[in-house]
């Protein structure tokens, strides 16, 4: 795979969630209460905890905060449960879009990811009406001015691991996994001290849209920030070319 490293665009994501760091902090906080509840508070036997427990520390998340996050959702300090929601729409132009929600009130996240469509002059579909034309990734980035390893070096330590896929791009590494494959990758490279910029499961566009139109580029804005300020939304996904 070559050609669109999302690099710019991570960097870009940290650069606001740096502003707005009680965001990133709250999806963190209820990414922990999933993971827990699905496997338990002791990340040594829960990979999908180790894996946000990583995410936090990446995010500049202190530790204090991590371990009461944990007790607290393994009920030793009252918890809520929280329930994972996706969402399927179009953007101006036939863009695709996929919201995926951690909610804890049914009503008010559909209204308000709804919403957001609808000021952007989008429009909310079935489940798997886009989702189709995306391929579910784990995705590793390693920044070139973080990382003074040889590119066949890192790539072969990637490819034993169980890595699918390795790209080099004009400032990052992007490796590529399957999703039941990714914290096994993730957790060797950490053994590695390979620093990584950005290490999630995500979801990969198989082609792109690009927007020229002024009321498209607005509208698809328009759409992301709304999303972008719903304390609901976990994650965002679409194929617009940026």
């Amino acid at each position: 795979m070559s050609g669109h490293s999302k690099f710019a665009n991570i960097k870009h994501k940290k650069e606001k969630n740096d502003a707005a760091k009680g965001k990133i902090f709250t999806i963190i906080g209820r990414e922990i209460a999933i993971a827990v509840k699905e496997g338990g508070p002791d990340p040594a036997n829960n990979s999908k905890l180790r894996d946000v427990i990583a995410k936090a520390k990446s995010n500049n998340m202190p530790n204090d905060t991590i371990e009461r996050g944990i007790k607290k959702a393994s009920g030793e300090a009252g918890s809520v449960n929280y329930e994972q929601v996706t969402y399927e729409g179009y953007g101006p132009s036939g863009t695709a879009i996929i919201v995926k929600a951690l909610k804890d009130n049914k009503n008010r996240t559909a209204d308000n990811v709804r919403n957001a469509f609808t000021k952007g002059n989008g429009s909310i579909g079935t489940q798997g009406c886009v989702s189709y034309m995306f391929d579910e990734k784990g995705q590793i980035i390693v920044d070139k001015e973080e990382c003074d390893m040889d590119a066949d070096d890192l790539m072969m330590i990637a490819l034993d691991a169980g890595a699918d896929d390795f790209a080099e791009e004009e400032d990052s590494f992007e490796i590529l996994t399957a999703p039941e494959n990714f914290s096994m990758v993730r957790e060797s490279l950490e053994k590695e001290n390979i620093p990584m910029a950005n290490a999630e499961v995500t979801m990969i566009p198989q082609t792109y849209v690009t927007l020229s139109a002024e009321a498209d580029l607005n509208n698809i804005e328009k759409i992301l920030n709304l999303l972008d300020e719903d304390d609901d939304v976990q994650e965002v996904f679409h194929n617009w070319e940026e």
